[in-house]
């Protein structure tokens, strides 16, 4: 990755401006041309709740100021009720959040330094958010650069997935917002203020937790915000962006398939990071690559130096990867790029794979075999050695080698290849089933099995029985009655190699990414004619050895940072032999860090703990305690949370706890209990 420290523009950077409301004033940093009042810019936005000044300064140093020497004004703006803005911030995505940043907009259009027209960009919430404004159609709005979003809060975000509630998401991000939301602004910015605003803060920002569990069908609070709901508000130019090791790629071809205006995507290797600091490599140069962008929409300007114009791209450019030896950690992942005019794929093909059975041995196969009904009871420790919901590129997040989860599964293997297959697409698991309790999940795995056993995990996907014909109607099911569903996986591109095999693995517990039904379920597979894996299967194009190349990486230099403790994770299974208690426990200690520029000292320590015991669904008991301390000179604050779920047969059971310190002196206590029914979960 390549540092650039000079632009066409020369920059000035404003720590911090004020953008007022009629109500209230938001927290902005920008990063504009140094003779931008003189010679006007677009604008792009970032809005966000993860402060300015101590929270994502490192990144933004590292891309706005290259925006701004290309002649932009860049605003990270801190969300109403975060960093340095007024208020208090009472959940996700809501109306006041899109209302604002309405507001914001229309703001930074007036100013004598912006040309009146703006795009919004941002990575996951920032993603979320410039999505959903643009359905609200502000005028100055011209277009959009999203990277790794959902347009389903319901089916594809931290909270549910099939209808299941997600276990090492759920309290996880709540837990997160719990913390952030209760540390306090930067005096420097506020002044005296600071105290009364954390005091607002500390004592009305909620346990967002409560609500999204609350909410455990697809009903109206999920279809607030997604913007797959009514794809046509969405009138400006679309850039979507993901990655294979984020959580959320099912949205990107779902996003480029429902708008009508022009739109294009890309999806590489990546975990959840833009796409120029991004791994597993290749990164790729996305500054340049967005600045094409951007110079078509907002300034008018489609080619320079005979390139030819951003629209006259691919579609969506997609990393086909290679077959790899499972590991907890890629630095890279080697493959190539391929090119879609349209999705769905026209270059992809549904290929069926029945599972079948002759009672000794499992297969698929291209032929359905005659009906064998097969049994598996879930262990509730399986799952927790399945790799993270969603990598950020840091070790230990990928999942390792899938053979001894595989061994606790149905499994179906098809014969070695004789020659290699791409598929690229949403594969999926038709199953007849029936379960013996009216509650039950089905998780499916797509393996890449290679000829030495080792078994590396290329998709999956959960299934809450209950909810088989509609997420926001779910029905119990009746016990031993048949029922025929299917299984998504998520969205990926990937080549088997010749020599090796696809494997489907299946279970009815799934245990760190799905919360167990309340009663051990066993579930029986029926293989045979109506039970099959389809896969899509993408030929390859003579022109996928032609694609332009993406330039290497660049960014602006990155701020000046001091570490005064040295960030170590630490991941842990442990499994009693005598008691059958499955610990998983994560130890995240980010560090202590000074930001040089502001003197700021950040101290983040995070440890999530999650323990069931085999044969009982309901001990699963999830604890989560994090520690962010500030600190500049004798001001110093501190906030510690616990937040801890479970479940009994009838209802969750939450709790969080709150304390706040300025310095060593607790100012803040507060504790939040919350029994919340299960609905069919």
């Amino acid at each position: 990755m390549h540092t650039r420290h000079t632009y066409p523009r020369p920059v000035r950077e404003i720590e911090n401006m004020w953008i007022p409301l009629p109500d209230a004033r938001l927290a902005a940093r920008v990063w504009l041309p140094e003779d931008a009042e003189s010679d006007p810019v677009p604008a792009l936005l970032e809005y966000l709740p993860y402060r300015k000044s101590d929270g994502t300064t490192w990144r933004d140093a590292l891309r706005a100021p290259y925006y701004a020497g290309h002649g932009y004004a860049v605003l990270r703006v801190d969300m109403r009720g975060s960093g340095d803005s007024d208020g208090v911030l009472y959940d996700e995505y809501t109306t006041q959040e899109q209302d604002d940043a309405v507001a914001v907009i229309a703001w930074i259009a007036q100013q004598p330094w912006c040309s009146g027209a703006g795009g919004m960009m941002g990575i996951s919430w920032g993603g979320f958010n410039a999505l959903q404004v643009a359905a609200r159609q502000p005028p100055a709005l011209r277009a959009v650069l999203a990277i790794g979003f959902t347009d389903d809060r319901y089916a594809d975000d931290v909270h549910y997935m099939g209808g299941c509630v997600i276990t090492s998401q759920m309290l996880s991000w709540g837990s997160v917002m719990l913390a952030y939301n209760a540390l306090p602004p930067d005096q420097r910015w506020v002044g005296d203020r600071w105290r009364d605003m954390w005091r607002d803060r500390l004592e009305n920002s909620p346990p967002f937790v409560e609500k999204w569990l609350s909410h455990q069908t697809r009903d109206a609070y999920w279809q607030h915000g997604s913007v797959g709901e009514d794809y046509s508000a969405i009138q400006v130019p679309v850039y979507a962006v993901g990655g294979w090791a984020d959580s959320y790629n099912n949205s990107v071809p779902r996003l480029l398939a429902g708008l009508s205006g022009p739109r294009m995507g890309v999806i590489g290797p990546w975990a959840h990071m833009y796409p120029e600091m991004a791994g597993p490599e290749p990164a790729i140069g996305f500054l340049q690559e967005s600045l094409r962008w951007w110079d078509k929409w907002l300034k008018g300007i489609d080619a320079g130096d005979g390139a030819t114009g951003i629209m006259d791209e691919p579609f969506l450019r997609c990393w086909i990867q290679d077959s790899v030896p499972p590991a907890t950690y890629y630095a890279a992942r080697p493959g190539r790029w391929v090119a879609e005019p349209s999705w769905p794929s026209p270059h992809a093909a549904e290929r069926s794979l029945y599972l079948t059975s002759n009672g000794a041995a499992n297969w698929l196969s291209d032929q359905p075999g005659t009906e064998a009904a097969l049994t598996i009871r879930g262990r509730e420790g399986y799952g927790f050695d399945v790799g993270q919901w969603g990598s950020y590129g840091t070790p230990g997040e990928w999942p390792g080698d899938q053979r001894a989860a595989d061994g606790e599964a149905l499994t179906f293997d098809s014969p070695p290849l004789d020659a290699p297959m791409d598929i690229l697409g949403y594969p999926l698991v038709d199953l007849a089933l029936s379960a013996d309790r009216p509650l039950a999940l089905v998780s499916a795995r797509l393996c890449d099995v290679a000829p030495d056993g080792a078994s590396t995990l290329v998709s999956w996907g959960l299934l809450n029985l209950t909810h088989r014909d509609s997420h926001e109607f779910p029905q119990p099911l009746e016990p031993g009655r048949r029922y025929r569903v299917t299984v998504q996986l998520n969205v990926i591109g990937h080549r088997l190699a010749a020599g090796h095999r696809w494997r489907l693995a299946l279970s009815p517990t799934y245990m760190r990414h799905a919360w167990p039904s309340p009663e051990p379920v066993t579930l029986t597979v029926y293989a045979g004619p109506e039970s099959r894996l389809r896969l899509p299967v993408r030929a390859a194009q003579t022109d996928d050895d032609r694609l332009p190349p993406f330039p290497p990486a660049e960014v602006a230099p990155p701020p000046a940072m001091e570490t005064l403790r040295t960030p170590v994770t630490r991941k842990h299974i442990r499994h009693d032999l005598i008691d059958g208690l499955t610990e998983f426990t994560l130890d995240d200690d980010n560090g202590r860090r000074l930001h040089v520029g502001s003197g700021m000292v950040v101290d983040d320590h995070l440890v999530e703990r999650y323990t069931v015991r085999d044969g009982d669904p309901l001990s699963l008991k999830v604890n989560i305690e994090r520690t962010i301390e500030l600190q500049r000179e004798r001001w110093r604050v501190r906030v510690e949370t616990t937040s801890t779920m479970t479940a009994d047969a009838a209802n969750f059971h939450l709790s969080n706890h709150l304390d706040a310190y300025e310095g060593d002196t607790r100012v803040f206590t507060r504790s939040w209990t919350k029994l919340i029914p299960r609905n069919l979960v």
